[in-house]
Protein backbone atom coordinates (compact mmCIF):
# COMPACT_ATOMS: atom_id res chain seq x y z
CA UNK A 1 0.00 0.00 0.00
CA UNK A 2 2.97 1.85 0.82
CA UNK A 3 4.52 1.38 -2.45
CA UNK A 4 1.40 2.44 -4.44
CA UNK A 5 0.89 5.69 -2.73
CA UNK A 6 4.48 6.59 -3.40
CA UNK A 7 4.06 5.49 -7.05
CA UNK A 8 0.78 7.93 -6.87
CA UNK A 9 2.86 10.73 -5.36
CA UNK A 10 5.56 10.47 -8.29
CA UNK A 11 2.98 10.25 -11.07
CA UNK A 12 1.47 13.38 -9.74
CA UNK A 13 4.85 14.96 -9.22
CA UNK A 14 5.39 14.03 -12.59
CA UNK A 15 2.41 15.78 -13.82
CA UNK A 16 3.16 19.26 -12.62
CA UNK A 17 6.74 18.91 -14.21
CA UNK A 18 5.39 18.71 -17.00
CA UNK A 19 2.97 21.40 -17.00
CA UNK A 20 5.74 23.63 -15.18
CA UNK A 21 7.67 22.94 -18.55
CA UNK A 22 5.21 23.47 -20.66
CA UNK A 23 4.21 26.87 -19.50
CA UNK A 24 8.03 27.58 -19.33
CA UNK A 25 8.43 26.61 -23.59
CA UNK A 26 5.38 28.38 -23.90
CA UNK A 27 6.94 31.68 -22.90
CA UNK A 28 10.53 30.79 -24.58
CA UNK A 29 8.92 29.98 -27.57
CA UNK A 30 7.11 33.81 -27.76
CA UNK A 31 11.53 34.64 -29.18
CA UNK A 32 13.54 32.58 -31.46
CA UNK A 33 13.88 29.01 -30.30
CA UNK A 34 17.41 27.66 -31.09
CA UNK A 35 17.01 24.55 -34.18
CA UNK A 36 20.11 23.16 -32.69
CA UNK A 37 22.49 22.94 -29.67
CA UNK A 38 25.34 21.81 -28.94
CA UNK A 39 26.88 20.28 -25.52
CA UNK A 40 30.78 20.05 -24.32
CA UNK A 41 30.08 17.41 -21.06
CA UNK A 42 32.77 18.41 -19.41
CA UNK A 43 33.04 17.99 -15.85
CA UNK A 44 31.55 14.60 -14.84
CA UNK A 45 34.92 13.13 -13.53
CA UNK A 46 35.31 16.57 -11.09
CA UNK A 47 31.52 15.58 -10.31
CA UNK A 48 32.60 12.09 -9.10
CA UNK A 49 35.28 13.40 -7.00
CA UNK A 50 34.08 16.13 -5.20
CA UNK A 51 30.70 14.38 -4.60
CA UNK A 52 33.83 11.65 -3.37
CA UNK A 53 31.39 8.92 -5.45
CA UNK A 54 34.46 7.11 -6.16
CA UNK A 55 34.89 6.29 -2.18
CA UNK A 56 31.55 4.92 -2.22
CA UNK A 57 31.06 3.22 -5.59
CA UNK A 58 33.89 0.98 -6.90
CA UNK A 59 32.43 1.40 -10.50
CA UNK A 60 35.41 4.22 -12.06
CA UNK A 61 32.26 5.63 -14.15
CA UNK A 62 30.13 6.88 -11.41
CA UNK A 63 30.56 10.60 -12.45
CA UNK A 64 29.90 9.61 -15.75
CA UNK A 65 26.65 7.79 -15.04
CA UNK A 66 24.99 10.64 -13.27
CA UNK A 67 26.31 12.51 -16.75
CA UNK A 68 24.21 10.46 -18.70
CA UNK A 69 20.98 11.10 -16.68
CA UNK A 70 21.82 14.94 -17.01
CA UNK A 71 21.94 13.89 -20.80
CA UNK A 72 18.60 12.02 -21.04
CA UNK A 73 17.25 15.10 -18.97
CA UNK A 74 18.41 17.47 -21.11
CA UNK A 75 17.50 16.18 -24.28
CA UNK A 76 13.83 15.49 -22.94
CA UNK A 77 13.52 19.62 -22.27
CA UNK A 78 15.21 19.85 -25.76
CA UNK A 79 12.81 17.74 -27.68
CA UNK A 80 9.87 19.42 -25.66
CA UNK A 81 10.92 22.90 -26.23
CA UNK A 82 11.28 22.27 -29.95
CA UNK A 83 15.09 21.79 -30.49
CA UNK A 84 15.47 19.83 -33.88
CA UNK A 85 19.02 19.13 -33.72
CA UNK A 86 21.14 18.22 -30.53
CA UNK A 87 24.49 17.24 -30.68
CA UNK A 88 27.07 16.15 -27.49
CA UNK A 89 30.32 15.97 -27.54
CA UNK A 90 31.17 12.22 -26.10
CA UNK A 91 34.38 11.46 -26.57
CA UNK A 92 37.49 13.17 -28.05
CA UNK A 93 40.01 11.36 -29.82
CA UNK A 94 42.33 12.79 -27.49
CA UNK A 95 40.68 11.19 -24.57
CA UNK A 96 42.66 7.46 -26.08
CA UNK A 97 45.55 8.61 -24.49
CA UNK A 98 43.76 7.92 -20.62
CA UNK A 99 44.89 5.33 -18.71
CA UNK A 100 43.95 1.90 -20.92
CA UNK A 101 41.92 0.75 -18.15
CA UNK A 102 39.78 4.15 -17.74
CA UNK A 103 39.16 3.79 -22.18
CA UNK A 104 38.13 0.43 -21.90
CA UNK A 105 36.00 1.14 -18.93
CA UNK A 106 33.95 4.30 -20.64
CA UNK A 107 33.72 1.86 -23.90
CA UNK A 108 31.63 -0.73 -21.51
CA UNK A 109 29.66 2.14 -20.27
CA UNK A 110 29.30 3.74 -23.76
CA UNK A 111 27.98 0.44 -25.11
CA UNK A 112 25.69 -0.05 -22.36
CA UNK A 113 24.20 3.40 -22.73
CA UNK A 114 23.72 2.39 -26.46
CA UNK A 115 21.88 0.06 -26.27
CA UNK A 116 19.81 1.14 -22.93
CA UNK A 117 19.01 4.21 -25.43
CA UNK A 118 17.84 1.66 -28.29
CA UNK A 119 14.99 -0.59 -25.91
CA UNK A 120 11.33 -0.06 -25.92
CA UNK A 121 10.24 2.59 -24.27
CA UNK A 122 13.03 4.76 -24.30
CA UNK A 123 13.59 8.61 -24.85
CA UNK A 124 14.44 8.15 -28.41
CA UNK A 125 11.58 5.97 -29.24
CA UNK A 126 9.25 8.33 -27.34
CA UNK A 127 9.96 11.15 -29.37
CA UNK A 128 10.87 9.21 -32.69
CA UNK A 129 14.44 10.67 -32.56
CA UNK A 130 17.01 9.40 -34.85
CA UNK A 131 20.83 9.23 -33.80
CA UNK A 132 24.16 9.71 -35.10
CA UNK A 133 27.65 8.91 -34.21
CA UNK A 134 29.81 11.11 -35.61
CA UNK A 135 33.74 10.54 -35.68
CA UNK A 136 36.57 7.83 -36.67
CA UNK A 137 34.35 4.95 -35.18
CA UNK A 138 36.84 2.53 -36.42
CA UNK A 139 38.56 3.80 -33.24
CA UNK A 140 36.03 2.38 -30.81
CA UNK A 141 36.05 -1.65 -29.88
CA UNK A 142 34.55 -3.74 -31.82
CA UNK A 143 31.13 -4.11 -29.21
CA UNK A 144 31.19 -0.04 -29.21
CA UNK A 145 31.19 0.35 -32.77
CA UNK A 146 28.72 -2.28 -33.56
CA UNK A 147 26.05 -0.99 -30.97
CA UNK A 148 26.50 2.42 -32.50
CA UNK A 149 25.56 1.17 -36.06
CA UNK A 150 23.06 -0.75 -35.22
CA UNK A 151 21.54 1.88 -33.79
CA UNK A 152 22.15 4.58 -36.52
CA UNK A 153 20.32 1.56 -38.85
CA UNK A 154 17.58 1.30 -36.41
CA UNK A 155 16.74 4.61 -36.04
CA UNK A 156 17.59 6.17 -39.39
CA UNK A 157 13.73 5.98 -40.92
CA UNK A 158 12.46 8.28 -37.44
CA UNK A 159 11.17 11.38 -38.42
CA UNK A 160 11.31 13.14 -35.19
CA UNK A 161 14.31 15.39 -33.53
CA UNK A 162 18.12 14.28 -34.25
CA UNK A 163 20.66 12.95 -31.67
CA UNK A 164 24.03 13.53 -33.06
CA UNK A 165 26.75 12.15 -30.65
CA UNK A 166 30.29 13.09 -31.27
CA UNK A 167 32.73 9.74 -30.15
CA UNK A 168 36.06 9.30 -31.24
CA UNK A 169 35.82 13.35 -32.99
CA UNK A 170 37.87 15.77 -33.24
CA UNK A 171 37.16 18.55 -35.38
CA UNK A 172 40.70 18.92 -36.97
CA UNK A 173 39.83 15.12 -38.01
CA UNK A 174 36.51 15.74 -39.63
CA UNK A 175 38.12 18.42 -41.49
CA UNK A 176 40.30 15.70 -42.86
CA UNK A 177 37.87 13.46 -43.44
CA UNK A 178 36.04 15.78 -45.26
CA UNK A 179 39.11 16.84 -47.80
CA UNK A 180 40.00 12.82 -48.47
CA UNK A 181 36.58 12.35 -49.36
CA UNK A 182 36.08 15.53 -51.52
CA UNK A 183 39.45 13.97 -53.27
CA UNK A 184 38.18 11.21 -53.78
CA UNK A 185 35.26 12.37 -55.41
CA UNK A 186 36.67 14.86 -57.62
CA UNK A 187 39.43 12.47 -59.09
CA UNK A 188 39.78 14.10 -62.72
CA UNK A 189 39.76 17.74 -60.82
CA UNK A 190 42.59 19.45 -58.60
CA UNK A 191 40.11 22.31 -57.19
CA UNK A 192 37.91 21.70 -54.05
CA UNK A 193 35.86 24.81 -53.30
CA UNK A 194 34.01 25.00 -50.10
CA UNK A 195 31.04 23.31 -50.53
CA UNK A 196 32.82 20.08 -51.49
CA UNK A 197 34.20 20.16 -47.72
CA UNK A 198 30.78 21.19 -46.12
CA UNK A 199 29.24 17.93 -48.07
CA UNK A 200 31.75 15.83 -46.68
CA UNK A 201 31.55 16.69 -43.24
CA UNK A 202 29.94 14.61 -40.89
CA UNK A 203 27.41 17.40 -40.25
CA UNK A 204 26.20 17.98 -43.81
CA UNK A 205 22.92 17.01 -43.19
CA UNK A 206 22.56 19.48 -39.87
CA UNK A 207 22.28 22.51 -39.49
CA UNK A 208 24.86 24.74 -37.97
CA UNK A 209 24.63 24.94 -34.10
CA UNK A 210 23.09 28.40 -33.07
CA UNK A 211 24.22 27.74 -29.42
CA UNK A 212 26.98 25.73 -27.84
CA UNK A 213 27.25 24.95 -24.33
CA UNK A 214 29.96 24.02 -22.59
CA UNK A 215 29.59 23.37 -18.91
CA UNK A 216 32.25 23.59 -15.95
CA UNK A 217 33.03 27.23 -16.83
CA UNK A 218 35.67 26.31 -19.69
CA UNK A 219 35.92 28.52 -22.31
CA UNK A 220 37.51 25.84 -24.95
CA UNK A 221 35.90 24.75 -27.54
CA UNK A 222 38.21 21.17 -27.61
CA UNK A 223 38.46 20.97 -31.05
CA UNK A 224 34.85 20.62 -31.29
CA UNK A 225 32.83 21.92 -34.26
CA UNK A 226 34.91 24.22 -35.38
CA UNK A 227 34.35 24.59 -38.89
CA UNK A 228 30.10 24.68 -38.00
CA UNK A 229 30.84 27.50 -35.37
CA UNK A 230 31.64 30.47 -36.79
CA UNK A 231 28.20 32.16 -35.81
CA UNK A 232 27.43 29.83 -33.20
CA UNK A 233 26.46 31.78 -29.23
CA UNK A 234 29.73 30.47 -27.11
CA UNK A 235 28.26 29.88 -23.38
CA UNK A 236 30.13 28.39 -20.66
CA UNK A 237 28.12 27.78 -17.83
CA UNK A 238 29.80 27.33 -14.03
CA UNK A 239 27.67 23.92 -13.05
CA UNK A 240 29.19 20.51 -14.09
CA UNK A 241 27.53 18.48 -16.75
CA UNK A 242 25.81 16.43 -14.21
CA UNK A 243 24.34 19.76 -12.25
CA UNK A 244 23.25 21.08 -15.56
CA UNK A 245 19.58 21.28 -14.89
CA UNK A 246 16.49 22.82 -17.08
CA UNK A 247 17.07 26.10 -14.95
CA UNK A 248 19.91 26.50 -16.82
CA UNK A 249 18.96 25.21 -20.08
CA UNK A 250 16.10 27.97 -19.74
CA UNK A 251 18.60 30.77 -19.40
CA UNK A 252 20.84 29.27 -21.85
CA UNK A 253 18.25 29.67 -24.18
CA UNK A 254 17.25 33.24 -23.15
CA UNK A 255 20.58 35.13 -23.38
CA UNK A 256 20.73 33.55 -26.93
CA UNK A 257 17.68 35.41 -28.05
CA UNK A 258 18.50 38.18 -26.07
CA UNK A 259 21.71 38.28 -29.30
CA UNK A 260 19.87 36.59 -31.40
CA UNK A 261 19.61 39.82 -33.96
CA UNK A 262 22.79 40.61 -33.38
CA UNK A 263 23.83 37.10 -34.62
CA UNK A 264 21.29 36.93 -37.46
CA UNK A 265 22.73 40.00 -38.93
CA UNK A 266 25.95 39.83 -39.03
CA UNK A 267 25.75 36.49 -40.35
CA UNK A 268 23.56 37.60 -42.91
CA UNK A 269 26.28 40.24 -43.92
CA UNK A 270 28.63 37.55 -44.56
CA UNK A 271 26.59 35.01 -46.41
CA UNK A 272 26.05 38.28 -48.68
CA UNK A 273 29.92 38.90 -49.19
CA UNK A 274 30.55 35.09 -49.85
Amino acid sequence: MEKDGKSMISKAMGHVSLVIRKCLFSILSMGPVPAHIAFIMDGNRRYAKRHALHQDNTDPNSGHRVGFKSLISNLQYCYEMGVKYVTVYAFSIDNFRRDPHEVQALMDLMKEKIDELMTEGSLLMKFDARINFWGNLELLTDPVRLSAEKAMDMTVHNKGPILSVCVAYTSTNEITHAIEASVRERKEKVQIDVSDLERNMYTADCVEPEIIIRTSGETRLSNFLLWQSDFTHLQNPNPLWPEFSLRHLVWAVLKYQKVHGYLKKHNGETDKNK
